[in-house]
């Protein structure tokens, strides 16, 4: 990432000389052709950002484009400070809000809007073998929760942080920590349901998170696992999910563990008389949990 000062306005405020900076930064390496205004105000060996905007925020048709808006942000801060020096003091004891963690462990997203349904029997199951291999699990229906759909406003680029103040202030965490995350998941209309999909969109603050703040999650070798279920028989049914929750584990870095994929349950219908299924899903669980990237974990009986 390259930055380039594009301007500089000195002032002389209560707590001594000051300055307002205005940086590009090249972030082509994240987006094609991304280009990132931060506003900085420098006073001593303290840096505040003030204001950031990025190129992809702005579509053809707005009258104001991201350099422009970055200049006129210092013009605009410029003249506050000089109204009021002492904002600089008050900004600069403003203690930045902690980084929420989660304790490591199994996340399972049930993307079915049924919460008795064949997807909840499967979460179930994968809880399971997490407890079974001393991990804490925790099991999110995804339907219960209020995410509204990311609005692709690339707004997560300048601070690592979604606009959306909704559920997935709790849920992005748990993904980002998770040891394994498992996502289960029905086949509607050849893909994720709607709320998982939701979910899928505004992780992409997860990537922006990484992507430029430097904040990866812990190094534990995560691994995502796929537990899908169709009402229709053959394979091809599972083409578009699995396609769509393996690019969604890519983007954070998950690296994709195993999938069970559960076809013709309008036929079958119970997935509990499907034989082995059970164990199968405890089994994939359990290899993915054994087998972390870059080394192998210790469970029990193995």
């Amino acid at each position: 990432m390259t930055r380039e000062e594009l301007e500089r306005v000195d002032l002389d405020l209560s707590g001594g000389p000051a300055a307002l900076v205005l940086h590009r930064e090249d972030l082509s390496a994240v987006f094609p052709g991304m280009l990132r205004y931060l506003v900085l105000l420098e006073t001593g060996d303290r840096r505040i950002v003030l204001f950031s905007t990025n190129t992809y925020e702005y579509t053809p048709l707005l009258p104001i484009d991201a350099e422009q808006a970055g200049r006129r942000a210092v013009a605009t801060w410029a003249e506050a400070l000089r109204a009021d020096p002492e904002r600089c003091a008050r900004a600069a004891r403003e203690a930045a809000p902690p980084c929420p963690t989660a304790e490591g462990g199994v996340l399972v997203l049930q993307g079915s809007p049924r919460p008795d349904g064949s997807c909840a029997l499967l979460a179930e199951w994968a809880a399971g073998a997490a407890a079974f291999a001393g991990l804490p699990a925790e099991v999110v229906f995804v339907h219960d929760l209020a995410v509204a759909p990311c609005i692709g406003c690339y707004q997560c680029y300048n601070t690592g942080l979604c606009t959306f103040d909704d559920d997935m202030s709790r849920l992005g965490p748990a993904i980002r920590d998770a040891a394994l995350l498992v996502v289960c998941s029905p086949v509607y209309t050849n893909t994720v349901p709607a709320g998982l999909k939701a979910v899928i969109d505004r992780a992409q603050a997860l990537h922006a998170e990484t992507s430029l703040l430097a904040r990866p999650a812990p190094d534990r070798g995560r691994a995502g696992v796929l537990l899908a279920t169709a009402g229709r028989p053959g394979g091809a049914n599972f083409t578009c999910v699995r396609s769509v929750v393996r690019a969604f584990m890519a983007n954070l870095g998950i690296r994709y563990a195993g999938e069970v994929l559960v076809d013709d349950l309008d036929a079958r219908r119970d997935p509990r008389e499907v034989l082995g299924l059970e164990e199968r899903v405890r089994s994939t669980v359990l290899s993915a949990l054994a087998h972390p990237a870059g080394g192998r974990r210790r469970l029990p009986g193995h």
